[in-house]
Protein backbone atom coordinates (compact mmCIF):
# COMPACT_ATOMS: atom_id res chain seq x y z
CA UNK A 1 0.00 0.00 0.00
CA UNK A 2 1.49 3.68 -0.98
CA UNK A 3 1.27 6.02 1.74
CA UNK A 4 -0.03 9.46 0.10
CA UNK A 5 0.30 13.02 1.43
CA UNK A 6 -2.07 14.20 3.38
CA UNK A 7 -3.71 17.94 4.07
CA UNK A 8 -1.46 17.18 7.47
CA UNK A 9 1.88 16.24 6.18
CA UNK A 10 2.07 13.31 7.27
CA UNK A 11 3.79 11.34 4.45
CA UNK A 12 7.32 10.04 2.95
CA UNK A 13 10.16 12.78 2.87
CA UNK A 14 10.77 11.17 -0.32
CA UNK A 15 10.81 13.82 -3.19
CA UNK A 16 8.85 13.35 -6.41
CA UNK A 17 9.33 14.97 -9.59
CA UNK A 18 6.75 15.85 -12.69
CA UNK A 19 6.47 12.57 -14.18
CA UNK A 20 6.41 10.74 -11.08
CA UNK A 21 4.05 12.73 -8.96
CA UNK A 22 1.80 10.59 -7.06
CA UNK A 23 -1.89 12.22 -6.34
CA UNK A 24 -4.08 11.60 -3.48
CA UNK A 25 -7.84 10.16 -3.78
CA UNK A 26 -10.68 12.93 -3.36
CA UNK A 27 -11.07 14.48 0.13
CA UNK A 28 -14.27 13.92 1.76
CA UNK A 29 -16.19 16.62 2.10
CA UNK A 30 -15.32 19.52 4.23
CA UNK A 31 -14.49 23.25 4.72
CA UNK A 32 -12.73 24.58 2.09
CA UNK A 33 -8.87 24.99 2.05
CA UNK A 34 -7.47 28.19 3.02
CA UNK A 35 -5.31 29.00 0.76
CA UNK A 36 -2.95 32.04 1.14
CA UNK A 37 -1.16 33.70 -1.72
CA UNK A 38 1.70 36.06 -1.53
CA UNK A 39 1.68 39.79 -2.78
CA UNK A 40 5.01 41.84 -3.46
CA UNK A 41 6.39 44.28 -5.85
CA UNK A 42 8.70 41.54 -7.29
CA UNK A 43 5.68 39.29 -8.87
CA UNK A 44 3.25 39.46 -11.96
CA UNK A 45 -0.57 40.03 -11.17
CA UNK A 46 -1.01 37.49 -13.98
CA UNK A 47 0.57 34.59 -11.81
CA UNK A 48 -1.12 36.17 -8.60
CA UNK A 49 -4.71 35.85 -10.07
CA UNK A 50 -4.12 33.04 -11.98
CA UNK A 51 -4.04 31.23 -9.13
CA UNK A 52 -7.05 33.28 -6.97
CA UNK A 53 -9.23 31.97 -10.02
CA UNK A 54 -7.63 28.71 -10.25
CA UNK A 55 -7.91 27.68 -6.75
CA UNK A 56 -11.73 29.78 -6.65
CA UNK A 57 -12.56 27.61 -9.73
CA UNK A 58 -11.99 23.96 -8.21
CA UNK A 59 -14.93 22.21 -7.28
CA UNK A 60 -17.23 25.18 -8.21
CA UNK A 61 -17.21 26.21 -12.40
CA UNK A 62 -17.75 22.72 -13.71
CA UNK A 63 -21.15 22.50 -11.98
CA UNK A 64 -21.95 26.21 -13.06
CA UNK A 65 -21.10 25.33 -17.10
CA UNK A 66 -22.14 21.96 -17.33
CA UNK A 67 -26.03 22.23 -15.68
CA UNK A 68 -26.17 25.81 -14.55
CA UNK A 69 -25.55 24.96 -10.72
CA UNK A 70 -22.25 25.96 -8.72
CA UNK A 71 -20.82 23.22 -7.09
CA UNK A 72 -18.86 23.38 -3.53
CA UNK A 73 -15.60 25.18 -3.59
CA UNK A 74 -12.96 23.70 -2.87
CA UNK A 75 -10.42 26.15 -2.03
CA UNK A 76 -10.82 29.57 -0.53
CA UNK A 77 -8.11 31.68 -1.66
CA UNK A 78 -6.85 34.90 -0.13
CA UNK A 79 -4.18 36.94 -1.42
CA UNK A 80 -1.62 37.66 1.53
CA UNK A 81 0.43 41.10 1.87
CA UNK A 82 2.50 42.71 4.40
CA UNK A 83 -0.32 45.44 4.14
CA UNK A 84 -3.94 46.12 2.87
CA UNK A 85 -1.86 48.93 0.77
CA UNK A 86 -2.99 48.28 -3.11
CA UNK A 87 0.22 46.68 -4.49
CA UNK A 88 2.12 48.20 -7.90
CA UNK A 89 4.01 44.76 -8.97
CA UNK A 90 5.62 43.50 -12.15
CA UNK A 91 4.45 45.89 -15.43
CA UNK A 92 3.18 48.25 -14.10
CA UNK A 93 0.12 45.83 -12.72
CA UNK A 94 -1.77 46.18 -9.51
CA UNK A 95 -3.00 43.61 -6.91
CA UNK A 96 -5.33 44.34 -3.95
CA UNK A 97 -4.25 42.05 -1.10
CA UNK A 98 -7.66 40.71 0.94
CA UNK A 99 -5.48 40.16 4.37
CA UNK A 100 -1.98 41.08 5.88
CA UNK A 101 0.27 38.03 7.01
CA UNK A 102 -0.97 38.62 10.61
CA UNK A 103 -4.76 38.24 9.33
CA UNK A 104 -4.39 34.94 7.94
CA UNK A 105 -2.16 33.09 10.07
CA UNK A 106 -4.49 29.97 9.79
CA UNK A 107 -3.90 29.65 6.12
CA UNK A 108 -3.28 25.43 4.80
CA UNK A 109 -1.92 26.43 1.68
CA UNK A 110 1.24 28.95 1.32
CA UNK A 111 1.62 29.83 -2.57
CA UNK A 112 4.90 32.36 -2.87
CA UNK A 113 4.40 34.09 -6.79
CA UNK A 114 7.58 34.26 -8.39
CA UNK A 115 10.56 36.86 -7.96
CA UNK A 116 10.97 38.97 -10.96
CA UNK A 117 14.61 39.91 -9.55
CA UNK A 118 18.07 39.28 -11.70
CA UNK A 119 19.81 35.93 -10.93
CA UNK A 120 22.43 36.29 -8.88
CA UNK A 121 21.05 39.25 -7.08
CA UNK A 122 21.08 39.08 -3.43
CA UNK A 123 18.10 38.37 -1.67
CA UNK A 124 19.26 38.63 2.09
CA UNK A 125 17.73 41.41 4.00
CA UNK A 126 14.89 42.06 1.17
CA UNK A 127 11.81 39.73 2.17
CA UNK A 128 11.96 39.66 6.04
CA UNK A 129 7.82 39.88 6.40
CA UNK A 130 7.48 37.05 3.91
CA UNK A 131 10.14 34.79 4.91
CA UNK A 132 8.98 35.17 8.53
CA UNK A 133 5.23 34.42 7.42
CA UNK A 134 6.50 31.08 5.07
CA UNK A 135 8.34 30.19 7.67
CA UNK A 136 5.90 29.81 10.30
CA UNK A 137 3.09 28.56 8.11
CA UNK A 138 5.64 25.88 7.11
CA UNK A 139 5.68 25.07 11.27
CA UNK A 140 2.16 24.79 11.47
CA UNK A 141 2.49 22.43 8.67
CA UNK A 142 1.07 23.89 5.91
CA UNK A 143 2.08 23.25 2.45
CA UNK A 144 4.39 25.51 0.74
CA UNK A 145 3.94 26.03 -3.37
CA UNK A 146 6.11 28.10 -4.91
CA UNK A 147 5.71 29.63 -9.09
CA UNK A 148 8.90 29.52 -10.74
CA UNK A 149 11.47 31.55 -9.29
CA UNK A 150 9.86 31.99 -5.70
CA UNK A 151 11.38 28.95 -4.90
CA UNK A 152 14.76 31.27 -4.20
CA UNK A 153 12.34 32.85 -1.32
CA UNK A 154 12.16 29.27 0.34
CA UNK A 155 15.80 28.79 -0.48
CA UNK A 156 17.03 32.18 1.24
CA UNK A 157 14.50 31.32 4.00
CA UNK A 158 16.67 27.89 4.62
CA UNK A 159 13.64 25.97 3.75
CA UNK A 160 14.56 24.06 1.07
CA UNK A 161 18.28 22.73 3.03
CA UNK A 162 18.47 18.76 2.48
CA UNK A 163 15.43 19.27 0.43
CA UNK A 164 15.27 18.44 -3.87
CA UNK A 165 14.15 21.36 -5.60
CA UNK A 166 13.41 22.97 -9.26
CA UNK A 167 13.07 27.05 -10.22
CA UNK A 168 13.32 28.61 -13.13
CA UNK A 169 15.90 27.68 -15.40
CA UNK A 170 17.72 30.81 -15.65
CA UNK A 171 17.76 30.71 -12.10
CA UNK A 172 19.14 26.84 -11.65
CA UNK A 173 22.49 28.10 -11.17
CA UNK A 174 22.18 30.49 -9.05
CA UNK A 175 20.43 28.30 -6.40
CA UNK A 176 22.78 25.68 -6.97
CA UNK A 177 25.61 28.28 -6.19
CA UNK A 178 24.17 30.42 -3.73
CA UNK A 179 22.54 27.34 -1.48
CA UNK A 180 24.58 24.61 -2.14
CA UNK A 181 22.56 22.67 0.83
CA UNK A 182 19.82 21.99 -1.53
CA UNK A 183 19.73 19.55 -4.41
CA UNK A 184 18.45 21.10 -7.45
CA UNK A 185 16.80 19.28 -10.27
CA UNK A 186 16.90 21.72 -13.20
CA UNK A 187 15.22 19.54 -15.72
CA UNK A 188 11.90 19.33 -14.05
CA UNK A 189 8.90 21.48 -14.56
CA UNK A 190 7.51 20.41 -11.15
CA UNK A 191 8.99 18.65 -8.05
CA UNK A 192 7.58 17.82 -4.39
CA UNK A 193 9.99 17.91 -1.37
CA UNK A 194 10.69 18.48 2.13
CA UNK A 195 8.34 16.93 5.12
CA UNK A 196 5.09 15.49 3.93
CA UNK A 197 5.99 16.61 0.30
CA UNK A 198 4.81 19.83 1.54
CA UNK A 199 7.55 22.06 -0.31
CA UNK A 200 6.06 22.35 -3.93
CA UNK A 201 7.76 24.23 -6.62
CA UNK A 202 7.50 24.81 -10.10
CA UNK A 203 9.64 25.50 -13.04
CA UNK A 204 9.77 28.79 -15.07
CA UNK A 205 6.87 30.45 -16.87
CA UNK A 206 3.82 28.77 -17.11
CA UNK A 207 4.92 26.23 -14.95
CA UNK A 208 2.16 27.49 -12.38
CA UNK A 209 -0.57 26.14 -14.04
CA UNK A 210 0.59 22.30 -13.12
CA UNK A 211 1.74 22.99 -9.90
CA UNK A 212 -1.81 24.74 -9.18
CA UNK A 213 -3.43 21.75 -10.84
CA UNK A 214 -1.03 19.44 -8.90
CA UNK A 215 -2.38 21.04 -5.78
CA UNK A 216 -6.20 21.00 -7.10
CA UNK A 217 -5.40 17.23 -7.35
CA UNK A 218 -3.67 16.59 -4.07
CA UNK A 219 -6.47 18.73 -1.90
CA UNK A 220 -9.48 17.92 -3.53
CA UNK A 221 -9.12 14.97 -6.02
CA UNK A 222 -8.00 13.83 -9.49
CA UNK A 223 -11.48 14.81 -10.70
CA UNK A 224 -11.72 18.52 -9.88
CA UNK A 225 -8.51 19.06 -11.34
CA UNK A 226 -9.13 17.52 -14.33
CA UNK A 227 -12.52 19.59 -14.62
CA UNK A 228 -10.62 22.44 -14.06
CA UNK A 229 -7.51 21.65 -17.02
CA UNK A 230 -10.47 21.18 -18.87
CA UNK A 231 -12.47 24.13 -18.36
CA UNK A 232 -9.10 26.37 -18.65
CA UNK A 233 -7.44 24.46 -21.62
CA UNK A 234 -4.35 23.88 -18.97
CA UNK A 235 -1.51 20.98 -20.75
CA UNK A 236 1.07 19.62 -18.45
CA UNK A 237 4.29 20.45 -18.86
CA UNK A 238 4.96 16.67 -19.26
CA UNK A 239 9.04 17.34 -20.84
CA UNK A 240 10.16 19.46 -17.55
CA UNK A 241 12.01 22.88 -18.23
CA UNK A 242 14.84 21.93 -20.59
CA UNK A 243 13.58 21.92 -23.94
CA UNK A 244 12.56 26.11 -22.94
CA UNK A 245 16.09 26.66 -21.67
CA UNK A 246 19.04 28.46 -22.76
CA UNK A 247 22.54 28.44 -21.44
CA UNK A 248 21.92 30.32 -18.78
CA UNK A 249 25.72 29.99 -17.91
CA UNK A 250 26.99 31.75 -21.19
CA UNK A 251 26.61 35.44 -18.76
CA UNK A 252 30.44 36.68 -18.65
CA UNK A 253 32.60 36.31 -15.86
CA UNK A 254 34.71 38.05 -13.22
CA UNK A 255 37.33 35.95 -14.24
CA UNK A 256 39.11 37.29 -16.93
CA UNK A 257 41.04 33.89 -18.35
CA UNK A 258 37.24 32.27 -18.05
CA UNK A 259 35.32 35.46 -19.49
CA UNK A 260 38.00 35.49 -22.73
CA UNK A 261 37.32 31.78 -23.11
CA UNK A 262 33.55 31.85 -22.97
CA UNK A 263 33.94 34.98 -25.87
CA UNK A 264 36.26 32.62 -27.81
CA UNK A 265 34.08 29.59 -27.41
CA UNK A 266 30.95 31.44 -28.85
CA UNK A 267 32.93 32.08 -32.22
CA UNK A 268 35.08 28.81 -32.64
CA UNK A 269 32.52 25.98 -30.84
CA UNK A 270 32.16 24.03 -34.10
CA UNK A 271 36.07 23.67 -35.00
CA UNK A 272 37.62 20.66 -33.85
CA UNK A 273 39.28 20.33 -30.46
CA UNK A 274 38.23 23.88 -29.30
CA UNK A 275 38.86 22.90 -25.40
CA UNK A 276 42.53 22.16 -26.46
CA UNK A 277 42.83 25.52 -28.16
CA UNK A 278 41.14 27.29 -25.44
CA UNK A 279 43.68 25.69 -23.09
CA UNK A 280 46.04 26.79 -25.05
CA UNK A 281 45.26 30.24 -25.78
CA UNK A 282 45.01 31.11 -21.90
CA UNK A 283 48.38 30.54 -21.24
CA UNK A 284 47.82 28.55 -18.51
CA UNK A 285 48.25 24.84 -17.63
CA UNK A 286 45.19 22.60 -18.65
CA UNK A 287 44.13 21.25 -15.55
CA UNK A 288 44.52 25.08 -14.22
CA UNK A 289 42.36 26.36 -17.18
CA UNK A 290 39.81 23.29 -16.58
CA UNK A 291 39.97 23.97 -12.53
CA UNK A 292 39.50 27.61 -13.05
CA UNK A 293 36.82 27.22 -15.78
CA UNK A 294 34.39 25.39 -13.73
CA UNK A 295 34.66 27.04 -10.49
CA UNK A 296 33.80 29.93 -12.50
CA UNK A 297 30.88 29.05 -14.58
CA UNK A 298 29.80 25.53 -13.18
CA UNK A 299 30.75 23.28 -15.99
CA UNK A 300 33.55 21.79 -17.55
CA UNK A 301 35.11 23.08 -20.43
CA UNK A 302 33.59 20.06 -22.85
CA UNK A 303 30.35 20.81 -20.83
CA UNK A 304 30.07 24.28 -22.25
CA UNK A 305 31.17 23.43 -25.85
CA UNK A 306 28.46 20.88 -25.93
CA UNK A 307 25.57 23.11 -24.76
CA UNK A 308 26.52 26.09 -26.79
CA UNK A 309 26.77 23.66 -30.40
CA UNK A 310 22.79 22.39 -28.88
CA UNK A 311 21.77 26.02 -28.34
CA UNK A 312 22.77 26.63 -31.69
CA UNK A 313 21.25 23.07 -33.06
CA UNK A 314 18.16 24.18 -30.89
CA UNK A 315 17.55 27.36 -33.55
CA UNK A 316 18.57 25.40 -36.74
CA UNK A 317 15.69 22.84 -35.59
CA UNK A 318 13.22 25.69 -34.97
CA UNK A 319 13.85 27.55 -37.95
CA UNK A 320 14.98 25.46 -40.85
CA UNK A 321 14.20 21.90 -42.21
CA UNK A 322 17.47 20.32 -43.08
CA UNK A 323 18.19 16.48 -42.37
CA UNK A 324 19.17 16.16 -38.46
CA UNK A 325 22.74 15.04 -40.17
CA UNK A 326 23.77 18.55 -41.73
CA UNK A 327 22.15 20.13 -38.14
CA UNK A 328 24.89 17.96 -36.40
CA UNK A 329 27.51 18.39 -38.80
CA UNK A 330 26.90 22.27 -39.05
CA UNK A 331 27.47 22.52 -35.37
CA UNK A 332 30.39 20.07 -34.98
CA UNK A 333 29.58 16.93 -34.77
CA UNK A 334 30.69 14.32 -37.38
CA UNK A 335 29.18 11.63 -35.98
CA UNK A 336 25.19 12.27 -36.28
CA UNK A 337 23.87 9.53 -33.86
CA UNK A 338 26.13 10.95 -30.77
CA UNK A 339 24.94 14.38 -31.57
CA UNK A 340 21.44 12.93 -31.03
CA UNK A 341 21.61 10.86 -28.01
CA UNK A 342 23.64 13.67 -26.78
CA UNK A 343 20.66 16.06 -27.64
CA UNK A 344 17.95 14.06 -26.11
CA UNK A 345 20.00 13.53 -23.35
CA UNK A 346 20.30 17.51 -22.24
CA UNK A 347 16.82 18.74 -23.86
CA UNK A 348 14.52 15.70 -22.78
CA UNK A 349 13.29 15.75 -26.83
CA UNK A 350 15.01 13.62 -29.65
CA UNK A 351 15.95 16.17 -32.45
CA UNK A 352 12.68 15.40 -34.56
CA UNK A 353 11.06 15.47 -31.07
CA UNK A 354 12.28 19.03 -30.84
CA UNK A 355 11.59 20.25 -34.42
CA UNK A 356 8.45 19.09 -34.34
CA UNK A 357 7.03 21.28 -31.18
CA UNK A 358 9.22 24.36 -31.63
CA UNK A 359 9.73 24.37 -35.34
CA UNK A 360 6.16 24.01 -35.53
CA UNK A 361 5.47 26.82 -32.84
CA UNK A 362 7.91 29.50 -34.67
CA UNK A 363 5.54 28.36 -38.09
CA UNK A 364 2.53 29.03 -36.73
CA UNK A 365 4.07 32.71 -35.27
CA UNK A 366 5.66 33.40 -38.42
CA UNK A 367 2.20 32.92 -40.53
CA UNK A 368 0.38 35.42 -37.52
CA UNK A 369 3.26 37.63 -38.26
Amino acid sequence: MTDRPSRTGHAPRQARTANSLEIGSPMPARTPLRVAILALPEATASVVYGMLDLFASAGRDWGFIVDGRPGEPAFAPRIVARTLEPLRVVNDGFVAPHATFAELRDAELVCVPELFVPPGEPLAGRFTDEISFVRDAYARGATLATACSGAMLLAEAGLLDGCEATTHWAYCDVLRRDYPRVTVKAHSALVASGEGQRLVMAGGGTSWLDVALYLIARFAGVDAAMQTAKLNLIDWHDVGQQPFARLASARQNADAVVADAQAWFAEHFREPGPVARAVELSGLAERSFKRRFKQATGMAPLEYVHALRIEHAKELLEASSQPIELVAAAVGYEDAGFFARLFRRNVRLSPAQYRKRFGGLRSKLDSAS
